[in-house]
């Protein structure tokens, strides 16, 4: 995937960096804010190559790219700084989508840190519940400390976090979030002494966990802080604006805006736990079945705050969790299920892949690359997400720790109830059956015949003899000690086990891409064959050392045009095994690719071909 394209590509749809007012990711998503809301183009960004999908949900601009947007977001940070403006300048939007969009915004770059905790806390589970740990030494000690940072000082992290989202001071944000929890006001609320502060009484809660009170302190700072920068004297502005701020905002939290934030927190959480005592069934049944509604338009962000507040409350939480893991293996479900029955050979291969991924947690590809382009397949995904969820709500499932709902982090479920994680697997396990059933019964337009022939007058009109990349050995693809290579998940290809260091170009092309450690090259052939040289096993991590290139990114070549040049001896004496590999990656758009043999070849000679 060539991040700098993809950057550029979606830079071009969203009206330039400079149009980009906030932004951030999520496990599989960019979120953007624009400042002028006209100059975005979501059917062209839906046009890049790697992105799957685009929306704007709750003023937000959320580009579906999978697990490598990470990535994509370093790329385009690269591009410049993020303007300053409010977002959506060119548009006004109504409460309910900025509340949307600042709950996102809030959220979306802590999700990371309390995933973390709360595996870490999973991971703990079982290496307790298998004797590897035990409940009682320093070990489980410090690891369950480590796993309730996030959660602990969550305070200090929204606060944070709604700064960025604001654009406040985040340090100045920090302090008023970790003041709420200070080991002093911990005290005073142990001590249960009535306390005042200029005569105002001072509620005594503890703010560990809690999420709304630091959002309503940092929204109230937006205010004072552009306040206290305007009455401030130049010659001392650094030092009394932040000192205003903090004076003003800190009481006014303790007095007012803590002890209302916490009032509604709890109000969401018994809110949501007399629905889990009362009607089970209820809410799990509805998240099971409009999961992926709710993922679509962003609303799942809406469930945060009194997800967060219910651990803090009650030790779990049965809103989300259950219904979304079974919806996310519902979707694996219906992914696998397509691709066991298409006669589309790119479908199936997009099928498997986003079936396992979102068997393992992460939805988007298959939702936006299968079930929602196919339609049918996700009416099975609603139906056997809702049969699920209701058998998770009649038996009582809840999620003890925050995870990515998937069977990668199923110890989340685990906890002081041990049918609990039983129930969860047979709720996930009745999705997955129903689900795969529909899917198969409902069936789907797959447009197979057509797709099939013209790749195959394609392939049959063409056949490219593909050169040796150095002098030496032919070797079987099976044979490479590199199984990513050699199991032929990459593509079908052919090797040589080379007599120098001299490795040139297979073909007649461009070079799409040279590895930053210089040990692979992509080339694109004048016929659309892309190949991947790749030279030795595990030579990446020699960075570069004892290579030299002789092409760079967008160079057109001839075959036998140096590509590379090593040092073979110098590189075999690292203990690196100095075989090239020269593999098809798109294999799927031809007929086959046929190795010419065993035996010593020349530079340059057909090593193998492609029909």
């Amino acid at each position: 995937m060539n991040y700098k394209e993809m950057a550029d590509g979606i830079l071009m749809h969203m009206g330039g960096i400079e149009n980009i007012s906030f932004m951030t990711n999520c496990a599989t998503r960019l979120r953007l804010n624009l400042k002028d809301d006209s100059k975005a183009d979501l059917d062209g960004v839906k046009t890049v190559k790697g992105v799957v999908g685009a929306v704007k949900k709750g003023g937000v601009y959320q580009i579906i790219i999978g697990t490598d947007v990470p990535h994509v977001l370093a790329e385009i940070r690269k591009r410049g700084p993020i303007g300053e403006e409010k977002a959506g300048s060119g548009k006004k939007e109504n409460i309910l989508n900025r509340a949307m969009s600042m709950i996102s915004g809030i959220f979306a770059p802590i999700i990371p840190a309390l995933i973390a905790g709360g595996m870490l806390k999973a991971l703990l589970t079982l290496l307790t519940f298998f004797g590897l740990v035990s409940g009682d030494s320093q070990t489980y000690y410090i690891i369950n400390f480590i796993s309730d940072a996030a959660f602990y000082f969550l305070p200090v992290l929204v606060a944070v976090s709604t700064a960025s989202k604001l654009k406040c001071n985040l340090y100045v944000a920090a302090v008023i979030g970790a003041a709420l929890i200070h080991p002093n006001f911990a005290t005073l609320v142990s001590t249960g002494e009535p306390v005042r502060f200029i005569g105002l009484p001072v509620t005594l809660i503890s703010y560990g966990s809690s999420v709304i009170p630091s959002i309503l302190a940092i929204w109230l700072m937006s205010y004072v802080e552009p306040f206290a920068d305007r009455i401030s004297p130049k010659p001392i502005k650094f030092l009394s604006k932040p000192l205003i701020t903090i004076l003003i905002v800190a009481p006014v939290t303790f007095v007012v805006l803590g002890p209302l934030g916490y009032t509604i927190g709890t109000g969401l959480a018994s809110g949501a736990d007399f629905l889990n005592q009362h009607v089970s069934w209820l809410v799990p049944t509805l998240m099971g079945a409009f999961m992926p509604l709710l993922v679509m338009t962003g609303m799942h962000w809406s469930f945060v705050p009194p997800i967060v507040q219910s651990y803090a409350t009650y030790g779990y939480e049965a809103i989300m969790g259950p219904g979304s893991f079974v919806s996310n293996i519902c979707q694996g479900a219906a992914a696998l299920a397509v691709a066991f029955k298409t006669k589309n050979r790119e479908l199936r291969q997009v099928s498997i892949s986003a079936g396992i991924t979102a068997l393992l947690g992460v939805t988007e590809p298959a939702m936006f690359g299968v079930t929602l382009k196919l339609k049918k397949p996700l009416y099975a995904v609603i139906i056997g997400g809702a049969a699920g969820g209701l058998y998770a709500g009649i038996n009582g499932v809840v999620r003890y720790t925050s995870g990515t709902p998937g069977l990668a982090s199923f110890a989340v479920f685990i906890g002081e109830n041990p049918m609990n994680i039983v129930h969860a697997f047979i709720s996930v396990g009745i999705g997955f059956a129903v689900t795969f059933a529909l899917t198969l019964f409902l069936g789907f337009e797959d447009e197979v015949e057509i797709k099939t022939k013209h790749e195959e007058t394609r392939a049959l009109k063409q056949k490219i003899e593909v050169g040796s990349p150095a002098k030496g050995r032919a070797v079987k693809l099976a044979d490479v000690k590199d199984e990513t290579l050699s199991s032929g998940v990459l593509g079908k290809g052919a090797a040589v086990a080379p007599v120098n260091g001299k490795v040139v170009s297979p073909v007649n092309g461009k070079v799409f891409s040279v590895f930053p450690s210089l040990h692979a090259i992509s080339v694109v052939d004048e016929n659309g064959a892309e190949l991947l040289v790749h030279i030795g096993v595990d030579t990446v991590k020699l960075d570069g050392k004892y290579f030299k290139a002789h092409v760079k990114d967008g160079d057109i070549v001839k075959k036998g045009d140096t590509l590379v040049e090593f040092d073979k001896k110098a590189v075999e004496g690292e203990g690196y095994d100095t075989t090239i590999t020269v593999l098809v990656t798109n294999t799927q758009e031809f007929l086959d690719v046929v190795p010419a043999g065993q035996g010593e070849l020349e530079s340059g000679q057909t090593l193998f071909t492609i029909v």
